[in-house]
């Protein structure tokens, strides 16, 4: 056919490109001002705290808004203290300002910034009972700028509906605990993310943790049927299988179910989680009916979502070994194993001996298909988990700050703290010291009162060449000498060490 002298127009394809934010896009799904409108891939990593998008901080500047040491008999100190106090009270209160620009905010980046900024005010400058003041008198304001974000209106970008929910869940934390009103408003919004399988899988993870914190932190026994913690748990279960409503779930997404499973598993009792056998389904312990999926986990490729499996069968291990156990009892491990709550001559014994099996395998896994890092850390990790399911010990983990530290030693506790660290960023060891909520959770002694040390105490404990500095230098030379000894035992004819 003749074409007259005019030459087809080839249409154009659409090609992706990654943003210098890490954001995959197309190159028509931006608007005026660059930000991103649809069809947008997060990355695994992404995060509300480390990136370049939005990086003005609306006028927050890091000086004199951190918590220092105080001297009480210093009167400059006490009063620089009082002034920094002051000056964090009105950061906060002009970071919470922003939130009323946000639904009239006409470009996605200075949304997506507005969150950030309100997220790193409500973290670090959010101190206290006055810091959780400030916020509840601008709560309203807050809680309608997110819900306007999540529920995609002015064309909001995944990672704008994605900070907002870490606002919302950062949020939690620092209102406290018995509110039951925060449960309530943001049951049905979080839901409705959670089960939109349209929606990106980060922003759908973001939304269930903040779910779970908002009922691990803010909700009591008074809620309804169906809007309490029971029902997220069972809607943690779904979504951990490997299809929900009818799709394939992100192992990024099954991962953090799994995490928030466990978060809300430790506000029930060891019964709830363990008791039970299968010939008695009424009083069949969760954590029971979820054994078969986390075995199925285990066998993943995605590495965390092995992770979260592993320590959600050592939280379900040890709640099966505390029932029927007075503190005494427990502290035995000879004969734990033979008391009420050990898996021997129940119905799943067989299963966690496969368990047992596949946690030692990823203890000493390795291979070409995994970094020096990963393999590192997957072998520390399923180490730790071995410790409990098969030799029955305690973990333990010690958390330091100044004034005080407090010592961990169940997987219940432990899972609580990785919890609230991934939710508060940088700013958990501030809310650790200043809200009561957090203190009450992990049983947090302040020592002295925060007395700093002078600088000749300083020198003598935390300088390079302290003897505390010295003596762990020591051990360490010591430790690789033992590693190479071994490395190099076979070179010996005699069988000594070198």
């Amino acid at each position: 056919m003749a074409n007259h002298g005019r030459e087809k127009k080839v249409k154009p394809q659409r090609r992706k490109k990654k943003n210098k934010d890490g954001i995959i896009t197309t190159q028509d799904n931006t608007d005026d001002d660059g930000g991103v409108l649809r069809d947008i891939e997060l990355p695994d990593d992404w995060t509300v705290a480390a990136t370049s998008v939005g990086s003005s901080n609306f006028g927050l500047d890091d000086d004199d808004l951190l918590l220092e040491d105080v001297d009480e008999n210093n009167v400059e100190e006490v009063n620089r203290s009082i002034e920094a106090a002051a000056a964090r009270a009105s950061k906060l209160a002009d970071a919470l300002s922003i939130a009323t620009t946000i639904t009239s905010e006409k470009r996605a980046t200075k949304r997506e910034g507005a969150y950030r900024a309100l997220f790193k005010s409500i973290t670090q400058y959010a101190t206290g009972n006055e810091g959780m003041e400030i916020l509840q008198s601008r709560w309203d304001i807050v809680l309608e700028a997110c819900l306007y974000t999540l529920q995609g209106k002015g064309n909001s970008t995944p990672a704008e509906q994605y900070a907002a929910c870490r606002v919302l869940e950062a949020s939690s934390v620092v209102l406290g605990e018995d509110r039951d009103d925060v449960a309530e408003n943001l049951n049905g919004p979080l839901k409705k993310i959670i089960n939109a399988t349209g929606r990106v899988a980060q922003v759908r993870s973001a939304a269930l943790r903040c779910l779970a914190m908002v009922h691990f932190i803010c909700g009591t026994n008074c809620l309804e049927e169906g809007e309490d913690a029971t029902a997220v748990l069972a809607l943690c279960e779904k979504v951990s299988a490997e299809s929900y409503r009818g799709e394939t779930v992100s192992p990024i997404l099954r991962a953090t179910a799994l995490d928030c499973w466990s978060l809300l598993s430790t506000t029930f009792s060891d019964a709830f989680i363990a008791a039970g056998d299968s010939d008695d389904d009424y009083n069949l312990g969760q954590g029971l009916q979820l054994l078969p999926l986390l075995a199925e986990c285990l066998e993943s490729t995605d590495q965390s979502l092995r992770r979260s499996a592993g320590e959600c069968v050592s939280m379900i291990h040890e709640c099966r070994l505390n029932l029927g156990m007075d503190e005494e009892e427990a502290a035995n491990r000879t004969e734990r194993a033979y008391r009420r709550g050990s898996w021997d001559g129940s119905e799943w014994e067989v299963l966690m001996d496969e368990v047992k099996q596949r946690c030692a395998e990823l203890s000493v896994e390795s291979g070409h298909h995994m970094s020096k890092k990963d393999k590192k850390e997957q072998r520390a990790t399923f180490r730790d988990f071995m410790s409990t399911i098969v030799d029955d010990e305690n973990p333990e983990e010690i958390v330091n700050w100044r004034g005080g530290k407090v010592t961990l030693n169940s997987w219940q506790e432990i899972i609580k703290l990785n919890f609230v660290r991934h939710c508060l960023q940088g700013g958990f060891q501030i809310q650790l010291m200043t809200n009561e909520t957090l203190q009450a959770i992990f049983g947090a002694v302040f020592d002295g009162s925060g007395m700093p040390l002078n600088q000749l105490e300083k020198r003598m404990y935390m300088s390079k060449t302290s003897e505390a500095a010295k003596a762990a230098d020591k051990a360490m030379t010591k430790q690789r000498r033992t590693r190479t000894n071994v490395k190099n035992h076979f070179l010996t004819a005699d069988g000594d060490d070198i």
